[in-house]
């Protein structure tokens, strides 16, 4: 008889090995359990250390809530051109990159020459306020490049407008504070030449000024303006290099005004009819002694008619004395011999034609002509412009013009200055 003794006592090790390591394992869980909850805790002290860090920059911002960054509230909007001019003079003209007189034949008889520049570059930055209270408040800032460069690729800033504009909405009236283009003879002649006709029949320029300015709603459609304002009195004009300038010498500022109305012509167009005028003095010292008082002013009519989509009339008339800083006279103001204010006339007309979207033709002419009897003896004494020209635009930025222009310049004593000028002219618009 076999003995079972034995396989009981198999299956009692069995049974004691099973809860010895169950046991074990039971131990070795509660381990880990301890183990995993410590990294647990650890990961959660760490988050929070995390949080506590990120939320510094949003505590900081919001501790602050008046603080704004800078323009914040300010719309800027950046415009200009790029320009190349490319011109060829077959008589010498003054300046060359621009034509404002041509030199007398007797001196420089067909004296032909090419000019290229960049200087025309034109950069602008409009900015814009929130209307507050009734108030709307704008600035303008530009420049272009034809100021006293050292050579003809290195050409300086010039500032063209420099002013702020504060309009009260609900009384139609503002006022404009800096630099920016005279009040009188506001249109100018549409050259590709830079000079827009100074010199040749259009006065009027830029300079510091404080001005006033009324709308007036008349009818539907119809509306007066009046402006008025006072400006800083430009010369330059000294007998010795340590005399005061003549025209701050003076004492009180230029005088300028202007009314005007607006009118329909059609459709929507507005034509514009306005009469200016400006008051101002210079004083100057005189080597002998004494003060010499010289005064500056001028009588101006302006005219701009839309008269259909495709066609618009402009043009303007003066009549003045010492104009050479409102760049007419052809750039006499005083004649230095006698001392006495030199006198001139003139004006310019215009025609704009659009017979395509793409496509634009303007003509017109113009003239300057000083009373020679004021004139010493060489000068210019009647300058005059008539031109065309004709730009296409390739692209909504790009566009290329081409200008024929015809200028004769004549002179008191001396024999006269003709010259027929091609300008071509490349421009980039944004």
């Amino acid at each position: 008889m076999v003995s079972r003794r034995p396989w009981g006592a198999v299956a009692l090790a069995f049974l004691v090995a099973g809860f010895t390591g169950r046991a074990e394992t039971e131990a070795d869980l509660r381990e880990e359990n301890k183990q995993l909850r410590q990294r647990l805790e650890n990961i959660e002290t760490e988050l929070g250390q995390i949080k506590k860090q990120l939320a510094r920059p949003a505590e900081t911002l919001v501790a602050d809530p008046k603080k704004k960054p800078l323009l914040a509230s300010v719309e800027m909007e950046l415009y200009g051109y790029l320009k190349l001019d490319a011109a060829y003079d077959d008589s010498r003209a003054n300046v060359g990159n621009f034509a404002r007189w041509v030199e007398s034949e007797s001196t420089r008889p067909n004296d032909d020459q090419f000019a290229m520049t960049a200087n025309q570059t034109r950069l602008g930055l409009n900015l814009a306020a929130p209307t507050v209270n009734g108030i709307k408040t704008t600035g303008k800032l530009e420049i272009d490049f034809y100021g006293a460069g050292t050579a003809e690729n290195k050409p300086e800033a010039l500032l063209r407008h420099a002013y702020l504009n504060a309009e009260w909405l609900d009384y139609h009236c503002s006022v404009l504070a800096g630099q920016t283009a005279d009040i009188i003879s506001p249109l100018f002649l549409p050259t590709l030449n830079y000079s827009v006709g100074w010199w040749q029949g259009n006065i009027g320029y830029r300079r510091p000024q404080i001005r006033l300015t009324e709308n007036l709603p008349i009818a539907p459609d119809w509306s007066a303006k009046l402006e008025g304002g006072v400006s800083r009195t430009i010369t330059d004009r000294r007998l010795g290099a340590t005399d005061p300038n003549s025209g701050d010498d003076a004492g009180w500022p230029t005088l300028q005004g202007r009314a005007s109305l607006n009118f329909p012509t059609g459709g929507k167009r507005q034509g514009t009819i306005g009469i200016s005028g400006h008051y101002g003095e210079e004083e100057q010292h005189l080597t002998a002694g004494g003060n010499c008082h010289h005064h500056t002013w001028s009588a101006n009519v302006d005219v701009k008619l839309p008269l259909a989509k495709w066609l618009t009339l402009q043009g303007e008339a003066f009549v003045g004395a010492n104009l050479d800083s409102f760049n007419g006279g052809i750039g006499y103001g005083v004649n230095t011999n006698t001392m006495q204010s030199i006198v001139s006339h003139g004006g310019w007309v215009a025609a704009t034609i659009d017979p395509h979207p793409k496509l634009q033709f303007n003509i017109g002419a113009g003239l300057d002509h000083p009373h020679e009897e004021d004139l010493p003896n060489k000068a210019r004494s009647y300058n005059s412009v008539a031109f065309i020209n004709g730009s296409y635009l390739f692209t909504a930025n790009f566009s290329v013009g081409l200008e024929v222009s015809y200028l004769r310049t004549c002179y008191k004593g001396q024999e006269a200055g003709d010259d027929w000028r091609e300008q071509l002219a490349f421009i980039y618009k944004f």
